[in-house]
C-alpha cells in the first residue's frame, strides 16, 4: 500500500491533541484524566527542573495543583521520578517503571560506564558503588550529601577520584532501576529503594520494553521516524532502527508534505481528520512536546530557532498557536502577583492576545495570584 499523505496541519493537530494540548485557554481536561494518564500519554514529562514540570502537568490537565502533582508522588505513589529517557529526569507512571527501565538500561549503562571509566572506575567500582548506596538506604531515604558521605568511609583508592563527581555515585543504581528519587528534604533531593518504595516489580525483556518505548513515542509523537525515536529516547540508530522495524505491520507508512515517515496503523484514521485549534497555549520550559524529532522546523522558523532551544540544553517557555512557537514568555514575580512576559516572533493578533490573557489568569488560578500578561515589541 502507498503511503498516505497528510499535510503538517493534520499532523500538528493529532499531536496536539495527544499531548491534551487542545480546547483554548482555560480549557478543562476530561474529568477522568488522571495525572497517570498524562504522564503515560505523552511518554513522561520531563523533570530536570520541578516547577516546570508542574507546569506541563498543569497546562495538559487544569485542574493540577502543586499538592496533587507531589500526592502523586510521595504519598500514593503512582507517579515516580527518575532518570530515563536522554538521561534526564522524568516523572513517569510508577506502574510502567519495568518498562522504561528495561528498555533504557543497557544503552545507559554502558554510555555511563565509559564515562566512569574514563575518571579511573572499573566495573567491579561500579558494583561496590551499589552496594553501597543500597546498604546505605535500607533504612530510609537519604539525601545525595547523606550517601557520598557513606560512600567516602568505603572507598577504596580506586574509587576516590570518582566520588569528586558526587552526580556520579547514584547514576548507576538509577539507572539499574535499584533506587529512584524520594520526597526532598528542604531544597535537597533524596533518593529511595525501589525494592522499599514501590511494589514488587517484574522483570521486563529488553527487546519487548525497546519495542514498547517505541509505541509509546509513535502514540505521542507520531508521524515520526526512527531517528526522531534516537532524537527523543537517546538509544542509538544501532538500536532504534531494528526496534522500528520490530513494529511490522502494526505501522501505517505516511508521507508529510511530501516527506516519508511512519504512524501507528490504529491511529492513522485520527490522523487524517484532525483539525487544528488556533487558541494559543502556555508550555513551560524544558516542555517534553518540544523535545521529541530530530528536527525543529515543524516546530519553530530557523531563525528563531536559538530564542528557545538555548545553549547548554536550556529550552525556553514558548507560545504555541496551530502546533507552531509564535513567542517565548518568561514568568515574573512582582509584590504577590505574578506577570508573563511575553516576546513575540511577530505581531500577534487580537484573538491570541486575548487568549493570552485567559492563558494567564488560568495561570494565576495555579499560581495562587494574580496573574497579568505584557506583550513586548516583535524580537
Amino acid at each position: 500500500m502507498p503511503p498516505k499523505p497528510v499535510t503538517a496541519d493534520r499532523v500538528a493537530a493529532f499531536r496536539l491533541a495527544r499531548h491534551h494540548l487542545t480546547g483554548g485557554p482555560g480549557r478543562a481536561a476530561p474529568r477522568r484524566l488522571s495525572l497517570v494518564d498524562v504522564c503515560r500519554d505523552v511518554g513522561g514529562i520531563q523533570a530536570q527542573v520541578m516547577s516546570a514540570a508542574e507546569l506541563s502537568l498543569w497546562t495538559r490537565r487544569r485542574q493540577t495543583t502543586r499538592a496533587q502533582v507531589k500526592a502523586a508522588l510521595w504519598d500514593r505513589r503512582e507517579l515516580v521520578k527518575t532518570t530515563s529517557m536522554r538521561r534526564t529526569l522524568h516523572l513517569l507512571p510508577a506502574r510502567d517503571f519495568p518498562m522504561y527501565i528495561s528498555a533504557m538500561r543497557d544503552w545507559s549503562m554502558t554510555q555511563t560506564q565509559n564515562l566512569l571509566t574514563r575518571i579511573g572506575a572499573s566495573p567491579t567500582h561500579v558494583d561496590t558503588m551499589i552496594a553501597v548506596v543500597m546498604d546505605a538506604l535500607a533504612d530510609g531515604p537519604k539525601t545525595q550529601q547523606d550517601l557520598l558521605a557513606r560512600a567516602k568511609t568505603k572507598a577504596a583508592k580506586g574509587m576516590r577520584k570518582w566520588l569528586k563527581y558526587a552526580w556520579s555515585a547514584m547514576r548507576p543504581a538509577i539507572l539499574e532501576g535499584l533506587i529512584v528519587y524520594g520526597p526532598p528534604r528542604g531544597a535537597e533531593a533524596t533518593f529511595v529503594r525501589v525494592d522499599q518504595w514501590l511494589p514488587t516489580q517484574k522483570a521486563v525483556d529488553p527487546r519487548a520494553a525497546r519495542v514498547e518505548l517505541a509505541t509509546r513515542f509513535l502514540t505521542a509523537f507520531g508521524p515520526a521516524t526512527y531517528r526522531d525515536f534516537t532524537k527523543w529516547s537517546g538509544l542509538p540508530t544501532s538500536v532504534t532502527k531494528p526496534v522500528f522495524d520490530e513494529l511490522g505491520d502494526a505501522r501505517a507508512a505516511v508521507t508529510v508534505d511530501g516527506e516519508p515517515s511512519v504512524i501507528l496503523k490504529r491511529d492513522l484514521a485520527e490522523l487524517t481528520s484532525s483539525t487544528l485549534d488556533a487558541s494559543p497555549t502556555l508550555l513551560p520550559a524544558f516542555d517534553t512536546f518540544l523535545l521529541a524529532h530530530s528536527t525543529k522546523d515543524h516546530l519553530v522558523e530557523p531563525r528563531f530557532y536559538k530564542q528557545v532551544y538555548r545553549n547548554q540544553g536550556w529550552l525556553s517557555p514558548v507560545v504555541i498557536v496551530s502546533g507552531r512557537i509564535v513567542a517565548v514568555w518568561f514568568l515574573e514575580e512582582r509584590a504577590k502577583a505574578f506577570t508573563i512576559d511575553v516576546q513575540p516572533f511577530a505581531t500577534l493578533g487580537k484573538a491570541v492576545r486575548l487568549g493570552l490573557q485567559r492563558e494567564a489568569e488560568a495561570l494565576g488560578t495555579f499560581l495562587g495570584a494574580r496573574c497579568d500578561v505584557q506583550f513586548d515589541s516583535a524580537i
